[in-house]
């Protein structure tokens, strides 16, 4: 009994009253409120590890054109495999594993 009424004297402060209403504007009613400011806390989280994929892609392509730029064995490997391009005198047989297409 002695707790609520030192709660309803603490809540009949005006100064309090209005602290606690503008804390709970903020967190809930406001434009920047907590439950946006989580969410665009995860997104941020998230594009900044695409951002790390991303470089490290650009990093391993940069290298696999500086190669093929470089090697003509190289480029003529990755012609062969990727556009499966041949010589005049050889055939290629293109051989499918049925199990890796149903997945």
């Amino acid at each position: 009994m002695k707790k609520w009424r030192l709660i309803l004297r603490f809540l009949k402060n005006k100064y309090i009253l209005t602290l606690i209403i503008f804390t709970v504007w903020l967190l809930l009613f406001d434009s920047n409120n907590l439950i946006d400011r989580i969410s665009q806390v995860k997104a941020l989280r998230q594009l900044e590890r695409d951002r790390l994929y991303y470089l490290e892609r650009i990093e391993e392509d940069s290298k696999k054109l500086k190669e093929l730029e470089t090697d003509k064995e190289s480029l003529e490997k990755f012609a062969r495999e990727q556009y499966l391009m041949k010589k005049e005198d050889e055939e290629i047989f293109v051989i499918i594993d049925e199990s890796e297409e149903k997945e």
